[in-house]
């Protein structure tokens, strides 16, 4: 399936992110050539999704080398730009996996490092076509070869990629086979990452959805509306305990309760097999504001 939309690219040696803060209302690409921009970027969730993540970090290791050239910065000040493009976002594990895998070929050179980041990139892209089919041919087989109505939480698309996506990409792949009926996406709050994002992505693949509240969702399935429930993951334990959008546990136990398949869609970058369960997960903590104000405005 073609994308008509790019969340990350590299052009003219410059990283550039689609920000996804303004979407679905204004298309708007952003560049960046320096660390404290990109790291802002990263926290205010200009790009998202841990796969980006990782494929961002690994150019922010390049536009950090890059800084450190234009600024003649010491080695220690080069490592700690790169430690905190790392830590700019702690529980999506993808973007400490890929600056810490990229970091430790920096001796040989900015050019490789670049290369690098261009194969991380295209890993990526592969990975979510690789998922898609999997992913279908695993549904095809649980519930029959028939049309189906998909629930989805959060956005995990080819605004969370570089490629179709995860939990979404199967979603894709589904719908090109003509399997899909119909995709409730969940809104996501407080961030409205489905009701923005993953809709505007439906939108434009030409899926038909709709938007539900998350205090929906559980009904939906409960009901009997919904067929199978499929989400992304920002960090997979060695046991298989995930962590994912703020909501994605109440979707998972309804689906248990009804019996019907709930998904976790993931690459390999998204396990960290140095934790035993979802226990030791670093869980971010977002800032109040983005319960209490909506687009600069106060509601609660």
């Amino acid at each position: 399936m073609s994308i008509p939309y790019k969340a990350i690219d590299w052009k003219n040696e410059k990283l550039v992110l689609l920000d996804q803060t303004l979407l679905p209302v204004q298309e708007a690409y952003n560049t960046y050539d320096t660390v404290l921009p990109l790291i802002d970027a990263i926290q205010r969730l200009v790009v998202r999704g841990a796969p980006a993540l990782g494929v961002t970090g690994a150019y922010g290791v390049v536009i950090a080398m890059d800084q450190a050239v234009r600024e003649h910065w010491s080695s220690a000040q080069l490592e700690k730009a790169i430690d905190d493009i790392r830590d700019a976002r702690p529980t999506a594990v993808n973007l400490a996996w890929a600056v810490e895998k990229i970091r430790t070929r920096i001796s040989e050179g900015r050019d490789v490092v670049l290369a690098i980041a261009h194969q991380f990139a295209e890993e990526d892209c592969q990975s979510s076509t690789e998922m898609g089919i999997i992913g279908a041919d695993w549904l095809i087989n649980a519930l029959g070869k028939k049309p189906l109505t998909l629930l989805t939480h959060c956005n995990t698309g080819s605004l969370a990629t570089t490629g179709t996506g995860t939990a979404l990409g199967v979603i894709r792949e589904m719908h090109t086979r003509g399997l899909v009926k119909e995709v409730y996406a969940d809104e996501s709050r407080p961030l409205l990452q489905g009701a923005r994002l993953t809709a505007w992505e439906l939108m434009k693949s030409g899926i038909p959805h709709r938007i539900q509240p998350d205090g929906a969702a559980a009904m939906a399935i409960m009901t009997g509306r919904i067929d199978a429930a499929l989400i992304g993951a920002d960090r997979i334990a060695h046991n298989g305990d995930s962590a994912n959008k703020i909501g994605s546990l109440g979707v998972a136990l309804a689906c248990h309760e009804a019996g019907i398949p709930f998904l976790v869609v993931a690459p390999e970058s998204s396990v960290d097999r140095t934790i035993s369960s979802g226990k030791d997960i670093h869980i971010e903590i977002r800032g109040d504001e983005e319960l209490t104000f909506f687009k600069g405005i106060q509601v609660a």
